[in-house]
């Protein structure tokens, strides 16, 4: 069995209310290396078979029109869980 990861981010125009409110939480705990954060949302796709170049094109497909909002989000990164290899924009 294989695993597809996305990775998807608030596009760099769109505001971050939660990692801001994370980048500001850092300093309190004693993390103090961070200047900023942008939280975004990972998904794991089971494949029953071998992860191919067809299914990491579906897989972004998916990421494209369902796993993400176009309009303020963006798919940064389709790959391979066991190869770690990354599907082309």
């Amino acid at each position: 069995m294989g695993r597809v990861v996305i990775d998807v981010m608030p596009k760099p125009e769109i505001l971050d209310p939660q990692g801001k409110a994370v980048v500001g939480a850092l300093p309190r705990l004693g993390f103090d290396a961070f200047t900023g954060v942008r939280q975004g949302k990972r998904f794991e796709l089971e494949v029953a078979g071998e992860v191919t170049p067809e299914v990491l094109a579906q897989a972004r497909a998916a990421a494209e029109t369902l796993l993400s909002n176009p309009v303020i989000e963006d798919v940064v990164s389709v790959r391979d869980a066991g190869a770690g290899e990354v599907a082309s924009a």
